[in-house]
């Protein structure tokens, strides 16, 4: 039997290494060939598929679309642009304060993307290293997936509901650890590298003119009213998402046909909340709803949902399939250090590029456990 799941689990990574080399939506589709191995070659019955997880994804993606269709992300970037302009000499501990509240309202990485070139521009005018303010502000985008309270990997701990645990609660261990250790990452990147005045490279490239005198400017934004209404509107459906979460007795309850009562899902409120607040962006901007999805948060927001569908399924399908082996080898080890199950989610991340992926793969292990 144990010869059985390592080979299994060989399958399982080979499919995650070819995917992760393929990119796109390789890393899906790969999962979705080692779940067919899974099942048809090692009879493995193959568990449900991630619709929650696909489902809340795809209505974060499509409000956030639709605010970076109304201009909203670009009057962001515009704000950040001003901020870290004004503040040259700050720029290596700013930039990922800016990056990490772009990611936690937005509830994807993708949206810091557009603020990258601002921060390599301003740090390389004022002599500060680029790799200083750059390496610290993606590393705090990612932090604040862990934070957002919209985030697919944040919103999966839903499951945790059974176990008295609230989104509140969860946000109350999150937020401030990922921001203390954003701010321990900036005061360490300030001493990175060698100064640019002292660096052979950079004085080599700028004897050979290859540094270019153009200025970036970030996107402008065609009507400044609608793209402050749509960043309104989503941050004011991102409240209402913690709301609800933090506070149980908010959401609704539903008659059962046997006559008992069940709450609302947290899952179900993120979507429902979510999709409210991409119609209400496209109605009240008036913004063209083909545009939205013409957008680059849009695409590579689809890309994850993809990716989930296959990497999820399999993981779920392979660790259900094992679980009374994976119990039986781990259970002591992990009651006696419960860190180490950490260290497995965060090389499960690598493995996986999603910390949704790795959520939905991994918590039904941590919850028997």
């Amino acid at each position: 039997i144990l010869q059985d799941m390592l080979l299994q689990l060989l399958f399982v990574l080979i499919a995650i290494i070819i995917g992760a080399r393929l990119g796109g939506i390789g890393l899906g589709v790969l999962g979705g060939l080692g779940l067919a191995i899974l099942t048809f070659v090692f009879g493995l019955e193959p568990t449900s598929p991630p619709i929650d997880v696909m489902l809340m994804i795809v209505a974060v993606i499509a409000a956030a679309s639709c605010m970076q269709a109304a201009g909203g992300l670009d009057l962001m970037v515009k704000w950040a642009e001003k901020l870290l302009r004004k503040n040259p000499s700050k720029i290596t501990l700013l930039s990922p304060l800016v990056t990490y509240i772009f990611t936690f309202i937005a509830g994807t990485g993708h949206v810091a993307y557009s603020v990258l070139p601002v921060i390599a521009e301003v740090a390389t005018e004022t002599k500060i290293r680029p790799e200083r303010p750059l390496g610290i502000a993606v590393i705090a985008s990612q932090q604040a997936i862990t934070a957002s309270p919209i985030s697919a990997a944040t919103a999966l701990l839903s499951m945790l509901s059974g176990h008295n645990i609230s989104l509140m609660d969860i946000l109350m261990i999150s937020v401030p650890c990922t921001l203390i250790g954003v701010l321990v990452g900036a005061f360490c990147s300030l001493h990175v590298g060698k100064e640019l005045a002292e660096d052979p490279e950079y004085l080599r490239r700028v004897a050979n003119e290859e540094f270019t005198s153009d200025k970036y400017r970030a996107k402008g934004v065609e009507n400044h009213h609608a793209a402050l209404l749509s960043v309104i509107i989503f941050i004011a459906a991102t409240i209402g998402i913690v709301l609800f979460g933090s506070m149980t007795e908010l959401r609704p309850w539903f008659s059962l046909p046997d006559g008992s009562l069940r709450q609302m899902q947290m899952a179900h409120i993120i979507e429902i909340l979510m999709l409210s607040a991409a119609a209400l962006i496209l109605l009240v901007t008036r913004t063209d709803g083909i545009k939205a999805v013409q957008g680059s948060v849009f695409s590579a927001g689809m890309q994850a949902v993809v990716a989930i569908f296959g990497i999820a399924w399999m993981g779920d399908t392979f660790i259900g399939g094992n679980m009374a082996e994976l119990k039986g080898s781990i259970e002591h080890i992990v009651t006696e250090m419960p860190w180490l199950f950490g260290l497995a989610l965060f090389v499960m991340s690598i493995l996986l590029f999603s910390q949704a992926a790795t959520i939905r793969a991994m918590l039904p292990l941590g919850i028997a456990l």
